[in-house]
């Protein structure tokens, strides 16, 4: 999602779910990952922890919206879909049963 930062410069806000191991499922926000020197996510880039899928689902979605909203507000008029429990599922069953 693009935005603008308080000064009104342009911003990219990167918003996803990863499944980890052990069964948690996470979801993060970062803002211009481009300028960062590594992909790698810090440890203060994450929102939610846990087991839920439901839950993770419930705070990416939140997060999602806050920054539609906001990115409204300044004039931004993108549209961004929701994340979708099968969306979420599809690739994790194709990995786990072996499915292409």
């Amino acid at each position: 999602m693009r935005g603008f930062d308080d000064a009104g410069a342009p911003e990219r806000i990167l918003i996803w779910i990863e499944r980890r191991t052990g069964g948690m499922w996470a979801v993060g926000r970062v803002v211009n990952p481009e300028y960062r020197p590594s992909d790698e996510p810090k440890r203060h880039d994450y929102l939610f922890e846990g087991y839920e899928l439901d839950d993770a689902l419930e705070q990416a979605n939140a997060t999602l919206e806050d920054d539609a909203v906001v990115s409204e507000a300044d004039g931004r008029l993108e549209k961004v879909k929701p994340f979708t429990r099968n969306e979420l599922l599809q690739p994790l069953e194709r990995w786990f049963f072996g499915r292409r």
